[in-house]
């Protein structure tokens, strides 16, 4: 079975450097819109039996464009587990506000999230992401058979938790691979009750450089 994982779309809080977790949304910008008819072009050829996405505007609205770009009856169903996380007092505030208010807490939660407590900001904690997330991903593969292929829409934190706790990574090196760019695309493959990773954060058909707020 094949899964195919896509970070939703730039946002102009992605673009002003500021949190935005499962309480927090903003818009996709303009640019976004071309991005997913990229990945659109480059996902053409996988015969998808259905996409699920995150309910969050900024992911479903990059499902819905994605779906309508690839011009095929596929079905949408938007999950729960596949939210954000509750990044409770940090949402939209800016990056470089908190690394100076909180930089303990910053500080863990994008580089060694073993430490990250999230009790501090009245947030979620990495092992409710993992667990949320990673019970609908097996929930999801259980229902279909070992040919399928599947997408999923989710959000940059949430989704490098979750696909690295798929793979097996323990909380402190989930950042191993680092992080994942807006539009990306992730690749893993599902047999015999075990996920491997095919491809991470594949950028290369957005034909662009990217900056650091592209990435999370």
């Amino acid at each position: 079975m094949d899964l195919y994982f896509v970070r939703h779309g730039k946002t102009q809080w992605n673009l002003e450097g500021k949190y935005q977790g499962s309480h927090g949304d903003s818009p996709l910008l303009p640019e976004s819109i071309n991005d997913i008819k990229l990945l659109a072009h480059r996902l053409k050829d996988v015969p998808f039996q259905h996409a699920y996405t995150s309910p969050i505007l900024r992911a479903k609205r990059t499902a819905e464009i994605l779906l309508d770009d690839l011009g095929k009856k596929i079905p949408l169903t938007e999950v729960d587990g596949l939210k954000e996380f509750d990044l409770g007092d940090m949402e939209g505030k800016r990056f470089v506000d908190l690394e100076k208010k909180i930089p303990d807490v910053i500080h863990a939660f994008r580089v060694e999230p073993e430490k990250y407590d999230a009790s501090k900001i009245h947030g979620e904690s990495f092992e409710s992401v993992i667990k949320r997330s990673n019970d609908a991903i097996n929930k999801i593969v259980s229902e279909y058979q070992d040919d399928a292929a599947i997408l999923l829409v989710s959000h940059g934190a949430a989704l490098v938790a979750m696909i690295q706790a798929l793979l097996g990574t323990s909380i402190a090196d989930l950042r191993k691979n680092g992080g994942l760019s807006n539009s990306s695309l992730t690749h893993l493959k599902y047999e015999n009750g075990h996920y491997s990773l095919v491809k991470w954060n594949e950028t290369k058909f957005l034909n662009k450089k990217l900056s650091s707020t592209d990435t999370i």
